[in-house]
């Protein structure tokens, strides 16, 4: 049961949980300007690809092996394609490092290398895009798989880019970023556990338009998540008492969660290549309708559903009965240009983008209270709209200083205005009647009066400006094998805050500016054998929340969170080196090793004040006053069986081992969240005599642990099967079936909670929580047809 709290850290587990605003901006492919000519990808990037190549693939996707300096693991459609991903974030579940800590069967905010989303930079085509998330982060749950063109871990920041890469990028290249011959329609259809369909529909046309090339698509999605989850809840834990089972027993409750929703997606290209002088006009529009639907019963008792307690007396079971609906509508959209010229003296490109997202929420909460004299209503109304513009210009010059090194230079401009209501309102009386209540056939919704106007509380209301104005430069070149980048970026920041709420109203801001060196290499010891290596400073920007400078009462356990405007962004020395082998006929084996020294990390200190519940809690504050250092091995392999002779049977996996260390109040932790290790491997079989395939890949993550002040939690997620078979018909027709969570995947978390520091430290709990979601297989069936 959830109730938004202000702008804190509880209210942004909840309230900003849905999609981030998707910028869409110029494909990396279509603009790789930034990369020499002769270091472009083999396939070609602006080779023209069929409808038919796209339907059909004639051959198993393995990882690519890119040229260029920068420490790159390319995975195109066909690697991700013939399991059929509903989103950008099912996509990247099968690529290494990545993990998530969403709810079962749902894919929302990466974790590249464990880290929280807010350390992995999201690219759309190259380019940073906004994030609708509280932490900055981007939640790729909402991007339709069908866009995508390939997706890039980029390991290691350059110049070029934008320094907000703690962990490393993601960059997910959609399919406008090639010319398209032809179309074609894509429509099937998806079952789930608790007997619901949903529709899959989309269609992609590209051609010759006018002196240029136009491509035009549109996808529909149907989205349903129907999970049952059950918490266990008590006032000690076995730390303190094993025999807490029985003894310290609380209250259990039983909860069904449906997710259901709709996703619109449209984008078109339009691009004209001159002999020098080329055009590029994007847009995107994505809209989500989601509902989020919870039911949940508290009970006195650990496996007893009888009816109300009565009167405070032991004569049923039912403490509470909870209704909690939430409608989400999200939009957003992007037009973006770009004109580029070959000069005597270079090529010179201009882009210029402009992207926004909307994000309404309306939330009631119901909720019945039985363990009293009277039963209990209460209701909450909470209305949330988050609006996040960005406007940006992007000027790049790059000139041949010789014919094997380029020098590359130019600058960035961001404006960027995000603005934040959350609004509340309570309904509280008592219901004599609620006395005889059935909890099977009766919902809290039915008790509800008119709710007066919402008001806001401290810190829900603000408006964020920031302006960004960056310059970089770089050389990179190419000797024989040996490829090199080497550049740096100066990036300044110009925030305003300004809070509407309570004693903290006004304006507030910040100014801070860093300089970011980057530099890789690939060098080429055979035709066979490589190295990388890299090195890059990064920043992480400040938590929007942790930046409101209102005062949460009780936010952190019974202690204040009181905001910082001031904050800086934390920064981070990076380095990753790796060995690489191509096997086969196009197999990549890979081992990378990485370390992050992160410094200036932002901590919620101790100010030293009495908090608003009185002796023994306190308010604290977020500073940069922390380090930290994130460590790992990676590995990965791509490849056919041929050199066994079985040239159609492909093989995948990666393994990745994940450390940290970091100190806060209470000693040394790993980063929050973090999972210990992440793999996944599979295999696909091409029976190419009679037009099928079939193949399987099977995922599993390690554990997690976050503490903050008030809460620790364990969380453990069990493993992840996913099965496909395709028929081919000629070269125009592709029908798969393809079953998921087929061991219907559980998550764990174990709750400490806590009211004081004190306590905490001490380990005396105030409620000691097991909870489990569960959610069954899915199955879907998808034709594609080529015209």
């Amino acid at each position: 049961m959830t109730k938004f709290k202000g702008f804190g850290l509880r209210a942004r587990r909840v309230m900003l949980a849905g999609i981030a605003g998707l910028a869409m901006v110029p494909s990396l492919a279509a603009a790789q300007e930034t990369v020499a000519d002769d270091q472009q990808r083999p396939d070609g990037d602006q080779a023209i690809v069929t409808s038919q190549d796209i339907v059909v693939q004639g051959q198993i996707g393995y990882r690519n092996r890119i040229d260029g300096a920068e420490p790159v693991l390319e995975y195109g459609t066909e690697y991700f394609q013939r399991f059929e991903p509903l989103t950008a974030g099912d996509a990247l579940k099968r690529v290494p490092s990545v993990t998530f800590l969403s709810d079962v069967i749902e894919s929302d905010g990466p974790r590249l290398r464990g880290l929280p989303p807010g350390y992995t930079q999201i690219l759309i085509n190259g380019e940073r895009v906004p994030g609708g998330q509280a932490d900055r982060s981007f939640f790729l749950d909402r991007i339709p798989a069908e866009l995508i063109s390939r997706v890039e871990i980029v390991r290691s920041n350059s110049a070029r880019r934008t320094g907000d890469a703690v962990a490393g990028s993601l960059n997910i290249v959609l399919r406008d970023g090639y010319q398209l011959d032809g179309g074609y329609v894509r429509g099937g259809a998806l079952y789930y556990d608790d007997e619901e369909f949903e529709p899959s529909f989309g269609a992609v046309f590209g051609g010759k338009v006018g002196p240029g090339r136009l491509l035009i698509g549109g996808n529909f999605q149907g989205r349903h998540n129907p999970k049952l989850k059950s918490s266990l809840r008590f006032s000690d834990s076995p730390e303190n008492n094993p025999s807490f089972a029985t003894q310290d027993f609380d209250n259990r409750e039983d909860q069904t969660d449906t997710r259901d929703g709709k996703d619109y997606s449209v984008n078109a290209t339009y691009e004209i290549d001159g002999a020098d002088t080329n055009f590029q006009l994007r847009g995107f529009y994505v809209r989500t309708d989601r509902t989020e639907d919870e039911r949940s019963f508290e009970y006195n008792d650990s496996t007893a559903i009888n009816g109300p307690v009565r009167n405070g007396a032991a004569s049923g079971n039912l403490l509470t009965d909870n209704a909690n609906v939430n409608e989400i509508d999200q939009e957003n959209f992007t037009i973006d240009g770009k004109l580029s010229h070959q000069w005597s003296a270079g090529k010179t490109t201009l882009r210029i983008g402009y992207a926004n997202f909307d994000d309404k929420q309306r939330e009631t909460e119901f909720e019945v209270d039985f363990d009293r004299a009277t039963p209990r209503f209460t209701g909450d109304f909470t209305t949330l709209d988050v609006s996040d513009s960005e406007f940006t210009v992007k000027l790049e010059h790059a000139v041949d200083l010789t014919d094997e090194v380029k020098l590359v230079f130019g600058g960035y401009y961001q404006d960027k205005d995000r603005d934040t209501a959350i609004l509340t309102v309570r309904n509280r009386f008592n219901v004599a009647a609620a006395r005889n209540w059935n909890q099977f056939q009766r919902n809290p919704t039915e008790l509800n009066t008119t709710f007066a106007a919402p008001a806001s509380t401290p810190g829900s209301i603000n408006s964020i400006e920031e302006r960004r104005i960056d310059g970089f430069a770089l050389v990179e070149g190419r000797n024989g094998g040996f490829s090199w980048e080497a550049g740096v970026r100066y990036e300044t920041t110009d925030l305003t805050i300004i809070d509407a709420t309570g004693a903290a109203a006004g304006a507030l801001g910040n100014d801070y500016s860093k300089l970011l060196p980057s530099a890789s290499f690939k060098y080429d010891i055979t035709d066979q054998d490589r190295i990388i290596g890299s090195v890059a400073r990064t920043n992480r920007r400040p938590e929007f929340n942790f930046l409101s400078p209102a005062l949460l009462e009780a936010e952190l356990g019974d202690n204040d969170l009181l905001g910082n405007p001031g904050l800086d962004p934390e920064t981070a020395w990076g380095f990753d080196l790796g060995y690489e082998r191509r096997i086969g006929r196009g197999g990549i084996v890979g081992i990378n090793f990485f370390y992050r020294d992160v410094q200036n990390l932002i901590e919620l200190t101790n100010t030293g004040v009495v908090g608003s519940e009185g002796a023994g809690t306190f308010v604290f504050q977020p500073l940069n006053v922390g380090d930290g250092k994130v460590y790992g091995v990676e590995f990965d392999l791509s490849t056919d069986l041929g050199f066994l002779g079985l040239p159609d049977t492909g093989i995948f996996g990666n393994v990745s081992y994940l450390d940290s260390e970091i100190t806060d109040v209470f000693g040394k932790r790993r980063f929050n969240d973090q999972s210990k290790y992440v793999y996944n491997f599979g295999a696909i079989q091409d029976v190419k005599s009679i037009g099928m395939a079939f193949g399987a890949t099977y995922r599993k993550q390690g554990n997690a642990f976050g503490r903050v002040i008030g809460e620790e939690v364990t969380t453990s997620y069990g493993a992840d099967l996913e099965i496909f078979i395709e028929k081919r018909f000629g070269n125009s027709l592709t029908i798969r079936a393809v079953g998921s969570n087929l061991l219907n995947g559980k998550k764990r978390e174990v709750f400490n909670k806590f009211t004081t520091v004190e306590d905490q430290t001490d380990r005396s709990f105030d409620e000691y929580e097991l909870e489990a979601e569960e959610a069954g297989p899915v199955f879907q069936v998808i034709a594609r047809y080529a015209f």
